[in-house]
């Protein structure tokens, strides 16, 4: 199996921007939102069992899901929240256990928001890369991102891990409070200590 790097964060705190750059350097990055979006998409099979599970109400007039209604339901409803899950996660799981294993790759990031909530990913990781900036700045960045409003934000983050813990299971964390220069430079740094790993590993 390639040596796998978990990343994951607070919402708002640049996991996508970190791993942009680390695939810039040659990493492999599987995104499990990505995979997420793709398995809800029409005709998919996670769309499918969505809609069953919730109704059609939960669908757009195109056939796709109403994410933000979704949305809005699982950060409201923790059994809504536990029902989704059990429907995607295995799916999601399934996917990224064959995108490791078709991997050429000399290593690969897994990007899963909640990686240390669940800990379901951490037989096919060596080690947990936490990408961290300060608990206002994930607001301010998700309510320009997303258009969310701040409390809707407040409350994503309250079903996330706190900030302090999620630095304590932390391997590596990079910090994304300042520069994107500042953040490249530290993943370079990273990038050659995981190719390092990876020659040891494999």
């Amino acid at each position: 199996m390639i040596y796998a790097v978990g990343l994951t964060g607070g919402i708002g705190c640049g996991k996508s921007s970190a791993a942009k750059i680390f695939a810039e350097h040659g990493a492999a990055v599987i995104d499990t939102d990505e995979i997420a979006h793709r398995l809800t998409a029409p005709g998919e099979p996670g769309l499918l069992a969505v809609k069953q599970a919730f109704g059609e109400a939960f669908l757009l007039p195109d056939g796709g899901i109403d994410r933000a209604r979704m949305r809005r339901l699982v950060f409201s409803d923790r059994r809504a929240k536990a029902r989704l899950e059990a429907i995607l996660h295995p799916l999601i799981k399934e996917r990224v256990k064959e995108a490791l294993a078709a991997c050429q790759a000399p290593y690969a990031l897994v990007v899963v928001p909640l990686l240390l909530e669940t800990g379901s990913y951490r037989e096919l990781i060596r080690r947990v890369l936490v990408v961290d900036c300060e608990e206002a700045q994930q607001i301010e960045r998700t309510v320009a991102r997303s258009g969310l409003a701040r409390d809707e934000v407040r409350a994503i983050m309250a079903h996330q891990i706190s900030r302090g813990e999620r630095l304590r299971q932390a391997d590596d964390v990079l910090s994304n409070s300042g520069k994107t220069a500042e953040l490249q430079r530290q993943v370079a740094l990273l990038h050659d200590e995981y190719l390092r790993l990876a020659a040891r590993h494999g």
